[in-house]
Order: structure tokens, then C-alpha cells, then sequence
């Protein structure tokens, strides 16, 4: 698969953010924005992020472990039961993820756009097969 058409996964593609601090959602939406995406969101709040994770329409999520000192994983859970990729975002790496979110894609923060890019390609491609 050639990177064209790899990029144009991300082309048009609704992304939901839930990330608590405002620098980085921003740092994110202008990542997301670049790759043509539209962003979802973001929710800085855990109330809010999930009631977007079971009702908004996107492609992939990003989501903060820690969003204002609550931890991610029932919104992770409501995005997986709709059967949708995930990537966490984190400062810890992939070691700070609860099982049976192991095996999703982590990008740590700091992280460059190409890294954001190349794990969100990563996790849609694997979702639709």
C-alpha cells in the first residue's frame, strides 16, 4: 500500500479527541486539521468525552489516559463495544495502559505529527481489515 493511499485514510476522516489540557488539544487539532481530518470534540471531561464516545459518528479516537485525574478506560470501553479504533495518548507509554487495552495503539507525549500520523494510519487500517 503506497503512502497515498495510506494518507487517504485520514482524509475527511472524523477524529474524536479527549484530551483535558488545552495545549495539547490544540497541538492536536492543528495536527488533525493538517491531515485533512475533522476533529470531533475535544472533551476535556470524562462525562462529556463519553456521552461523544457512544453517540458522535468518527473513525479513530484519541484519548488521554488521564483526563482530569479520571482514568480513560470507560470511554475506551464504550468506543470498542461500537467496534471503532483507539489510540491513547500518554505521557507514560505504553507501559501505563490497562490490560485489555495493551494491545492498542499508544502515541507518548511529546509526540511528533508524524508519529500522531503513522499510528492513527496504523489503527484504521488494522480496524477496517
Amino acid at each position: 500500500m503506497g503512502t497515498d493511499t495510506s494518507e487517504d485514510l485520514l482524509n475527511g476522516a472524523r477524529v474524536l479527541v479527549v484530551e483535558d489540557e488545552a495545549a495539547i488539544s490544540m497541538l492536536l487539532e492543528d495536527m488533525l486539521l493538517d491531515f485533512g481530518c475533522e476533529v470531533v470534540g475535544p472533551a476535556a471531561r470524562l462525562s462529556k468525552a463519553l456521552e461523544m464516545a457512544e453517540s458522535e459518528s468518527f473513525v479513530v479516537a484519541i484519548l488521554d489516559v488521564n483526563v482530569a485525574g479520571e482514568p480513560i478506560y470507560p470511554v475506551a470501553e464504550a468506543i470498542v463495544r461500537r467496534g471503532l479504533p483507539l489510540v491513547f495518548s500518554t505521557g507514560y507509554g505504553g507501559a501505563g495502559i490497562r490490560e485489555p487495552f495493551r494491545d492498542r495503539p499508544v502515541v507518548q507525549k511529546p509526540f511528533s505529527q508524524q508519529d500522531l500520523k503513522r499510528t492513527l494510519i496504523a489503527a484504521i487500517a488494522a480496524a477496517s481489515g
